[in-house]
Parts: structure tokens; C-alpha cells; sequence
């Protein structure tokens, strides 16, 4: 059976790459590859969003994809990317779901000749030249943007004491580590800050509601701002604000990072003050990166997406519809 499904998927994906075209008519005929690449899951708009921008764009380069979910969790990311090697596909292609524990499978990688690409989240590996680049956002400034919003809030508001509550991604994973350090970073001269506590909420709608309940039961009414790494974190969190008898966006100061459309529309009702962007829409840069690294191209260590931040400082009528 085993054997039947295995010929089954090549089949696919060798009428994808057969019957796919090229994103215009200066597109080399001889570029086509096979992607192999594992998703971390499902787990909100983004990861949904990034998944259909890859497909999208995978579809528009003529480059035949062989996508598998690891539903968060990093044995799953290992056996698929195991299966990749196996199946031989040109260039493998990852959003891992920490940093660590990657040495092993891409030294097998490595030893296959299939280079191997780093999508959205980074590693931490000993030895270097595992993987041939990262795609994706710089977390490190999204922190930092998050930050500088709130400093500018504090000015405007004449506040000498706030109190911060932060709601982090997965421990350990390279949006968490970083967006924390850029947040903590940027605040660190400001006498006026003080984090009251940072509390692990996965990335999770009901995560982020239980994250907040603990916040509130813990800290109550003393909370002036809530830092949440993720949209999904902060749209749970906003109803155990209320049921408290607050207003979000008005009696504690919200800061959310994404900028999906849900979140997007709540800026737009007050509860949210601020958005900072985090595309999903890598898919461009990926099918380039993966065709460039097929046809023998060096390629650039580091790709960054421009992103921005949506604040109630700014006419957010404005906002375009966001797509995911």
C-alpha cells in the first residue's frame, strides 16, 4: 500500500511541475522544480494565509509542491522533511517550530545535496551552512515598532507608571525570542515601564483568553497595557478584558502583532490601539529563492519583507483589505 501511495503523490507532482507555467514570458523554460515544504500548522489567519500564498505562488511559478502540516508539532517537521530527502525533491523548505533540534536531519539534507530554505522562523544550530537562507520578517523590529507606539502612547496619555503584561508566542521559537527582545530592548531606558509578567500563549486564540484571565486575576485593574505577540492571542484575550468590566483600547492599551483582517476591523472598533505587520504573503520570495538556488545562483543570507505598524494615530478608515 505503502509503495502505491508514494507513486501516487510523485505521480502529482510530476503533473504539477509538467502541466505548471511561469509567472511571465521571461521565465526560463528549464527552471521547474519540486518544492518539498512543512508548514507548522493551522494554527491562525497567518499560518492559513502563508499556506495559500506558497500554493498561490507555487501554482503561478509552474513549481510542482509537495506541502505537508505538522500540526506544531517538531517530530512531524522531521519526518516530513525526512520524506523529502527521500523523494528527492530539489529544495526543501521550512517554518520551524523552535529553533532548537535541527542539526541531525539537516546534516541528512546536506549529505542528499538538497539545500534547504528557512521560511517565516529561524534556527539555532552549532554548525553553520545547514540551511541556505531565511525568508521572513524581521521580528526583531516588530518588537521594537510595538515599543515605540507605546512610548509615543505614554507621552500622549501623560502616564508616569504603566504596567505591562506580555502574552509571547511558543517558548523558544524565533518570533517569540525576538519580538520579547526587541520589546524589552527598546523599553529598557524608559523609568516609566515596568512588565509585570510574560506568560507563554502559543500562538493560540484560547490560549491567549486563558493567558488573560490568569493577567486579570492575578494583577485585576492595576494592568495598563497588554503586549501580545499574535492576533489570534490578542482576539481571545479581549473578551476576558470586558467580562472584567474594562474597556479594551481605552481602559488598558492593546498592542497585537500580525495585522490580520479580524484584528485589523477591531483596531478600527478601538478595542485594539495597535497592530504591527507581519505579512504571510512570502510566497514570492520563496518560489525566486528556491528557482535561483535550482539553477546553481547564490542567493541572499537574510530576505526581508517591508511591514509596517496600524495605529490609532492614523486615519485606519484608510486600511486596505488585508487578505487573510
Amino acid at each position: 500500500m505503502r509503495t502505491k501511495r508514494v507513486l501516487c503523490v510523485l505521480c502529482v507532482m510530476l503533473l504539477a511541475v509538467l502541466s505548471g507555467c511561469g509567472k511571465g514570458g521571461d521565465e526560463p523554460k528549464d527552471t521547474k522544480l519540486v518544492l518539498g515544504f512543512s508548514q507548522i500548522g493551522s494554527e491562525s489567519a497567518w499560518r492559513i494565509g502563508n499556506t495559500k500564498d506558497i500554493e498561490e505562488q507555487a501554482g503561478a511559478y509552474g513549481i510542482g509542491l509537495m506541502l505537508e502540516n505538522a500540526n506544531q508539532k517538531k517530530e512531524n517537521q522531521i519526518a516530513a522533511i525526512r520524506r523529502f530527502i527521500a523523494y528527492k525533491v530539489d529544495v526543501i523548505a521550512f517554518s520551524p517550530v523552535v529553533e532548537e533540534g535541527w542539526e541531525n536531519v539537516l546534516k541528512e539534507a546536506r549529505d542528499a545535496g538538497i539545500p534547504v530554505i528557512l521560511v517565516d522562523r529561524d534556527i539555532n544550530t552549532e554548525e553553520e551552512g545547514l540551511t541556505t537562507c531565511l525568508i521572513g520578517a524581521d521580528f526583531y523590529k516588530e518588537g521594537v515598532m510595538a515599543a515605540e507606539y507605546l512610548i509615543r502612547k505614554v507621552d500622549s496619555l501623560g502616564l508616569t507608571k504603566v504596567n505591562i503584561v506580555e502574552i509571547t508566542g511558543t517558548q523558544d521559537s524565533t518570533p517569540m525570542r525576538q519580538r520579547q527582545a526587541g520589546f524589552m530592548d527598546t523599553i529598557a531606558g524608559d523609568d516609566r515601564m515596568c512588565v509585570l509578567e510574560s506568560v507563554d500563549g502559543d500562538f493560540l486564540k484560547s490560549r491567549g483568553e486563558e493567558c488573560m484571565r490568569y493577567f486579570l486575576g492575578k494583577y485585576g485593574d492595576t494592568i495598563d497595557v497588554v503586549f501580545s505577540h499574535n492576533d489570534e492571542m490578542t482576539i481571545g484575550a479581549l473578551p476576558e478584558i470586558e467580562k472584567a468590566g474594562l474597556a479594551p483600547g481605552k481602559d488598558i492599551i492593546i498592542i497585537s502583532i500580525d495585522g490580520g483582517q479580524e484584528a485589523i476591523d477591531v483596531l478600527k472598533q478601538g478595542k485594539i490601539n495597535c497592530v504591527v505587520e507581519c505579512t504571510p504573503k512570502l510566497g514570492k520570495a520563496l518560489m525566486e529563492t528556491a528557482l535561483k538556488l535550482k539553477n546553481g545562483e547564490s542567493v541572499e543570507a537574510v530576505i526581508h519583507p517591508e511591514e509596517v505598524a496600524f495605529t490609532d494615530e492614523m486615519d485606519v478608515s484608510t486600511i486596505a483589505p488585508r487578505g487573510y
